[in-house]
Formats: structure tokens, C-alpha cells, sequence
């Protein structure tokens, strides 16, 4: 199936026009699991049986190859091996993807490379392959270590498996983020609190820490569990930032929190709106040209994925984006972060003249929402705690 090329619509310009390209990522998209968690609007799929790995990652290298000429020349700076449960692979697999990768793109040198891995599916002879393969940043879907709270979310491991699969990497990566969760079903600050103070016994390098959300389409949204409103999860969040915070840990982004240098750079570069090339089920693209900025989509289901790519036609769906879409998904990303962006991050980014945007700057100002200041454009605090309310304000720029 050849990619559809759909067109933008209500711009009224001339063509954008880069003088260099953004910083190049690489996403890789493993789409198993053991089990779909309850919560997950992620592209994942219940594995049924053993994982058809080696065809995975043959069909992900051909992928790569077709998309090269996109990206011929560029450097890439970071790779994220996301899913789904990456760690289902096994180490033989990973290591022959990372070294098939390596001989098909110029990495930089130390490129971060990060590997996504849940506490149910660890194993020590597996982290060592990962580490040999090159992978040199773990993250650990953790969530709770709080047996009920797991079992709340659908999660396959216990608080006491968490702890083993920490103890386990830290053997083997010094760079490790746990990612967590609160405003749980039934939870409370003090058992909010108490999984972050246990995370932080660890001494991680990164930690993410999501407020739970029931997602459209998913087995929480139909039978939606009785989780803290909104006044106790602002309370939980409040008291997250501060704990963390007391801890030398920056909170750089809406869910992230790091020590000192380090922050995901992998992250980073989405929110900064660089370029990345996904591969796999369900990934996504977003590649800058010299005169335009497209997306691309690849089939989800992993069996239409796989013979996409036998047939050539991997692509679902590819968009060209006009000058709306620039204004809007770049400040979509970047305010995402705490300390904003420097001004002259947007024409990079998007090739636009930032006059282009000034009354909706002035808007979001007057709202108290945002500040601009020293070549500076950053959210106020009341600016990241409603986000949303932000974002209306560049949705409708330049339409």
C-alpha cells in the first residue's frame, strides 16, 4: 500500500525554507506485551505465545532501509526502543538490530541509547546483552510498589519484583529512569509519597511521574475506576515536586524529573520539536526537508507492519505540515518544558519569523500563562498547571 499524501489546507503562505535541519533521533517500536495494561492507549499488542523476534527485527531493518534516503547524511543523536515491552526481545535479537543499525547510520559519539523495560519481564542474562548491544540508558515501567496499586493497574509484577528488576539494572546501566504513576484508584498522599520516597532510595538518575489518566478507548475509560479528584491529585503533585525537588532533582519537563545533567536527551529532542524517524508497528515520524516538514504513520497491527514491509508499503499515512500545524505542534512540545525555549529556537524549528506569533503571545501573557523575558519564552507556573488552556491559544494561529 503506497503512503497517502495529504495535503494542508487553510494556509495562506509561501513554502517554508530551513537553513539547517534539527537534531535527528531514532525510535524503535517493539509492540508485544505480556498483558495490555487496563490504562495503556499505547500501540501494544497481548503477545500470544513466544515473540516472532528475529522477523521483527528483519522487517524493522528493511523498514530503516527504506527511509534512509530521508535521512541520508544526518547524523543521529539519540535511539529510544519503546513499545509495548522492548524488553520481550531477546538479547541475540537486540544486539543483531543495534549492530545492523550502527552499520546503516552515522551515530554521534555517545549517542544516548535508551531500552524500555518492565520489572515482569527481567532477567539479568538479558540486561547484560542489552548493555553489551550498546544500549547505555534503561527505563523501568516501575509505576507502584505498592502490590494493591499494581493489581489496580494490571501490572504483572509485584512492589517486591520492582525492587529486584532496580537492583538488577543498576548492575548493569548508570544511567536508569522509573517511571511512576499517582492519583491511582484509591490512593493516597501519604501512599503517593511513600512510592516516590521508595524510588528515591535507589538514587535514580531520571525519574517520570505520571498523574494516571483515563484514556479514550481503553478498559479504564468503559469502566472507569474511583481514583482522587482533582483537588487531592493537584495535592499529590504538589507534594511530588517538592519531595523530589528536596532531593536535587530538577523538574525540567511537565512529568520529568532529573539530577544534574541528566535529563533525556532522547526526550528532549521531541520537545525541542528536532526531527526523529520511527520505524515499526505504529510509529511515528517527523522529518525536516529544506522546504517542508512532513509525518509519517506506519501501520499499527504488527501482521500488517510486517507485511507492509515485505510489500514495500510500511507507510500508512504521510502528511506534509503547513504553517498552522508548524506554530501549533511546536509550542505544543515546547512548552511542555519548565524553562521554555530561546526565541530564536522557533524560526530554527519551524523556518517562521516569530512576529508571526505575536498577538498570541501577548494573549497568553495577558492571561498570566506565560512570560517572556531575556530571549526567553516560558509557561508561569499557573501556565504549566493549565497547559491546555495554553495551547487553545496557538491552536487557531495563522488558520
Amino acid at each position: 500500500m503506497s503512503a497517502q499524501i495529504l495535503q494542508p489546507f487553510g494556509i495562506k503562505s509561501q513554502p517554508v525554507s530551513f537553513q539547517a535541519l534539527p537534531p535527528l533521533s531514532l525510535y524503535i517500536h517493539i509492540p508485544w506485551c505480556v498483558r495490555k495494561c487496563p490504562y495503556c492507549d499505547f500501540n501494544s499488542h497481548e503477545a500470544q505465545g513466544a515473540i516472532p523476534d528475529r522477523e521483527y527485527v528483519d522487517a524493522l531493518l528493511r523498514d530503516l532501509d527504506s527511509a534512509l534516503a530521508l535521512i541520508w547524511g544526518r547524523k543521529v543523536y539519540s535511539i529510544f526502543i519503546g513499545g509495548g515491552t522492548p524488553s520481550l526481545l531477546s538479547g541475540d535479537a537486540l544486539v543483531y538490530l543495534l549492530t545492523q543499525v550502527r552499520m546503516r547510520l552515522p551515530l554521534a559519539h555517545e549517542a544516548e541509547i535508551t531500552l524500555e523495560a518492565n520489572p515482569g519481564t527481567v532477567e539479568a542474562d538479558k540486561f547484560a546483552a542489552f548493555r553489551d548491544a550498546g544500549v547505555n540508558r534503561l527505563s523501568l515501567g516501575i509505576q507502584s510498589f505498592n502490590d494493591g496499586y499494581l493489581r489496580a493497574l494490571g501490572r504483572i509484577h509485584s512492589g517486591d519484583e520492582a525492587k529486584r528488576a532496580i537492583d538488577i539494572g543498576q548492575r548493569h546501566f548508570e544511567n536508569i529512569n522509573l517511571d511512576l504513576m499517582y492519583a491511582l484508584p484509591g490512593q493516597t498522599q501519604e501512599a503517593a509519597l511513600f512510592d516516590v520516597g521508595s524510588a528515591l532510595s535507589f538514587s535514580p538518575q531520571h525519574l517520570s511521574c505520571y498523574h494516571l489518566t483515563l484514556e479514550p478507548n481503553t478498559p479504564f475509560a468503559h469502566h472507569p475506576p474511583q481514583v482522587p479528584d482533582d483537588d487531592a491529585s493537584s495535592e499529590m503533585q504538589s507534594g511530588i515536586e517538592t519531595l523530589l525537588a528536596e532531593h536535587g532533582y530538577q523538574h525540567y519537563e511537565t512529568s520529568a524529573f532529573a539530577r544534574p545533567g541528566k535529563q533525556a536527551r532522547h526526550n528532549l529532542n521531541y520537545w525541542r520539536f528536532g526531527d526523529y524517524l520511527g520505524i515499526g508497528a505504529g510509529a511515528h515520524s517527523k522529518l525536516s526537508f529544506h522546504d517542508k516538514v512532513i509525518r509519517q504513520a506506519r501501520h499499527k497491527q504488527p501482521k500488517a507492519y510486517m507485511e507492509g514491509v515485505a510489500q514495500g508499503g510500511q507507510v500508512q499515512s504521510e502528511q506534509m505540515l503547513g504553517k498552522s500545524d508548524l506554530i501549533f505542534e511546536f509550542m505544543m512540545n515546547v512548552l511542555r518544558l519548565n524553562d521554555g525555549f530561546e526565541e530564536t529556537l522557533f524560526q530554527e524549528r519551524t523556518s517562521l519569523p516569530l512576529l508571526l506569533i505575536r498577538h498570541e503571545l501577548e494573549r497568553a501573557g495577558q492571561k498570566g500563562l506565560l512570560v517572556r523575558e531575556a530571549g526567553r519564552i516560558a509557561p508561569t507556573e499557573m501556565g504549566r498547571r493549565f497547559l491546555n488552556d495554553l495551547l487553545q491559544v496557538f491552536l487557531a494561529a495563522e488558520n
